[in-house]
């Protein structure tokens, strides 16, 4: 199985190669479309209290342990889950990969049109051999009406990318990725929130040390600590109860 069970999701759990590996063979193989979904401790908080986020993360057909705290969850139930595999990694491999094979599409959808002008300008030095389908800028708010879903998938159909980038937070661009995927005529669509500005350093990701030991999140709360503050203090306790929960009722015994 290429999936493990942690708390109730379905989480992918090979490596970040084999996941490139499985992404890219989709894509070559001109069917569609597949899409993936990030999961981490507060995703999961926030899909308790929220139906329609927790059916799309279950039905994504790749989803990936964003969290340090999902890899720690499976090694605590028994699985085999050893490394992260974050939307960064995700978006930088597909890049490097379609790029060795001579090129592709990709469409940006999110953010705002200087980011995404921004996002044109760094992709054309750093993966010249892709090309830039389009991107489209969605109003900021959190419901968009049908007529805007309608336009949205107008746009992304219209130039028929390879690849799809969504880059509108947690839980939208999930809800709206799995509402709208059977009408998407793409062959890849990845849900990647706060990548957009990590790509162009608008947000800085933690050093590599930080990453690696698994408190990549220390330094960002210190950034955006108003932002972040919840899922640190908040989601993460949630998660961990869960887990151990889990592992209780799997044990069916306390655990020690």
């Amino acid at each position: 199985m290429k999936t493990e069970n942690i708390v109730g999701y379905p989480v992918y759990a090979p490596p970040l190669i084999q996941c490139v590996d499985e992404i890219c063979a989709w894509i070559a193989s001109g069917s569609g479309p597949r899409w993936l979904a990030c999961l981490n401790p507060h995703s999961y908080a926030v899909a308790l209290g929220r139906p329609r986020f927790a059916g799309a993360l279950k039905n994504a057909d790749w989803l990936v342990p964003d969290g340090v705290g999902v890899v720690h969850a499976s090694w605590f139930l028994g699985g085999r889950i050893r490394d992260r595999v974050t939307g960064s990694d995700v978006f930088r491999a597909v890049h490097d990969r379609l790029q060795a094979k001579g090129g592709g599409s990709v469409f940006f959808l999110g953010s705002t049109e200087e980011t995404l002008a921004q996002i044109r300008e760094k992709m054309a030095v750093d993966w010249p051999a892709l090309t830039i389908a389009g991107t489209y800028s969605p109003p900021f708010r959190a419901e968009f009406s049908d007529g805007e879903i309608d336009d949205m998938v107008a746009a992304i159909n219209a130039v028929r990318p390879d690849v799809l980038w969504v880059g509108m937070t947690a839980p939208k661009q999930e809800e709206w990725v799995h509402r709208v995927i059977d009408r998407l005529d793409v062959r890849f669509a990845a849900a990647i929130g706060a990548v957009f500005d990590f790509y162009i350093g608008r947000v800085k990701r933690s050093h590599p040390v930080f990453q690696r030991v698994g408190l990549e999140w220390l330094p960002r709360l210190l950034q955006e600590p108003k932002r972040l503050w919840r899922r640190m203090f908040v989601s993460a306790p949630v998660f961990v109860w869960h887990v151990l929960l889990a592992r209780v009722k799997r044990n069916g015994s306390p655990i020690g």
